[in-house]
């Protein structure tokens, strides 16, 4: 890939990609093949993160037993994670590239402070030429801290180092509209402009010895993207193909937007300088199948990232539709917007910020208890660092800000949550512009990626 800007890959492997699912057995030949791509990538100017399962499974390996209670898969896991990150350095050993181990809960980065700390410390790793490889810590995870799943933490991962692609690594070679085990004519699905009006079949579960599956591979994907990450779902087992397509889907963009590799020609020969890079494409086949999700226009980045992904809801704070318009004109969340609360959280800690409309207060029904379908649901629009906890919110909602210290004998703040402390869902993160058709379920990768050139430069 020389010719091309340096870029930061962030590439996924599950339990399932690395670890026989019957003996507990470490895929060799698979593993190697990863470590020989990453170290390629690496050598060709790119920065390289790993998010690595398989320490429970490599766990169970070791001391020959099977899963069960939680206080023994985190045993396992301790285990398991050492087995691990020996075979990893022993392996990119041989190719003289140094590795390191980070091991994330969601605790970790709850905590702003640490959050920048984690971003600062894979920084400095990748500064140094040297390739993370992160897991989830398991041995001290508990469902509160958990990210769910080691998808959903390489997407949090691929926002924190800014990458320009997420690889999430699977036993398939593509997103398809049914499932394909099950359905010899399912296709498959190439291009992904908007995850949420995805119609896919994605119901099946993960291997027994991972926890995730196709569905939560989508919820990574809506992540990465939303923070401006080009995201590809294709077959672990040729991990090779991650270099092609990134060098195919690179070249793509310099085709469509007047550049290539080759030396830059005047800005007054544009169209000549776009012939060229299109004969340069001629002669560079294109990459397996797999499914790629372009990156949203606009991403949402660092704190607001954060804010909304990054951290655990310990409660809901209920809006009305004043409140809501105030939010998106950039104003703080004063309590007079505030309609009600729901759980039990401190000061400063992160709630779901969810509008209610002003007919929805009590009539989620009309008489005899037939639903009244006319009426609008409560929405969820985002997350806050609140000022005031949930009992306190609880007494001062729909007061004026004055009301606060008369009411609570004290005002540490006049709004419940500030407006930098706020981040909002963007419902609509891929608008429909004139240079792109309606999409249908198989785009060809030719059709796009021309206008897509601008996601990708994070740099």
């Amino acid at each position: 890939m020389k010719g091309h800007r340096h870029l930061t890959i962030v590439i996924k492997l599950g339990s399932s990609s690395i670890i026989d699912e019957k003996t507990h057995q470490p895929l060799l030949s698979i593993l190697t093949l990863i470590v020989e791509t990453a170290v390629k990538l690496h050598k060709d100017g790119h920065r390289v993160v790993i998010v690595s399962s398989g320490a429970i499974a490599v766990g169970l390996r070791r001391m020959d037993t099977v899963k069960h209670r939680l206080r023994r898969l985190k045993a396992l896991a301790a285990v398991g994670q050492c087995r691990l990150m020996t075979l990893y350095d022993s392996l990119f050993g041989h190719l003289r590239q140094p590795i390191a181990q980070i091991l994330l809960t969601r605790n970790d980065i709850a905590d702003r402070t640490q959050y920048q700390n984690a971003q600062n410390t894979l920084a400095g790793l990748l500064n140094m030429g040297v390739i993370p490889i992160v897991n989830e810590n398991d041995t001290l995870a508990v469902s509160e801290i958990r990210f769910g799943d080691n998808d959903t933490l390489s997407a949090i991962t691929a926002a924190m180092v800014q990458a320009d692609y997420l690889f999430l690594m699977t036993d398939v070679d593509c997103l398809y509209d049914k499932n394909p085990r099950t359905h010899p004519d399912a296709v498959p699905i190439e291009v992904v402009k908007d995850v949420a009006s995805l119609e896919a079949d994605v119901k099946s579960a993960g291997s027994s010895l991972g926890t995730g599956g196709m569905s939560t591979k989508l919820v990574a994907a809506r992540l990465a993207t939303s923070a401006g990450v080009t995201t590809v779902i294709t077959r672990s087992s040729n991990p090779g193909n991650i270099a092609n397509i990134v060098q195919y889907s690179q070249s793509l963009k310099d085709a469509q937007n007047g550049f290539s590799s080759q030396p830059s020609t005047p800005a007054d020969d544009d169209s000549l300088s776009r012939s060229t890079a299109s004969l340069h494409l001629d002669g560079l086949s294109k990459p397996p199948l797999h499914t790629l999700f372009l990156p949203d226009l606009e991403p949402i980045r660092d704190r607001s990232f954060w804010l909304l992904h990054g951290l655990a809801a310990h409660g809901t704070v209920f809006i009305d539709e004043g409140a809501h318009r105030a939010l998106a004109s950039k104003a703080g969340l004063l309590p007079v917007g505030v309609v009600d609360v729901e759980g039990h959280f401190a000061q400063q800690e992160a709630v779901r910020i969810v509008v209610v409309p002003s007919k929805f207060k009590i009539l989620s029904a009309l008489p005899n208890g037939i639903p009244n379908r006319d009426i609008k649901t409560p929405l969820e629009i985002g997350r806050a660092l609140v000022n005031y906890s949930a009992a306190e919110i609880s007494r001062i909602k729909g007061l004026q800000s004055t009301q606060i210290e008369r009411v609570l004998g004290y005002a540490d703040s006049e709004y419940v949550a500030l407006r930098e402390n706020v981040s909002l869902i963007k419902r609509e993160n891929r608008p429909v512009t004139p240079s792109f058709p309606p999409t249908p379920r198989n785009v060809p990768y030719e059709d796009v990626m021309g206008d897509s050139s601008s996601r990708t430069d994070m740099s």
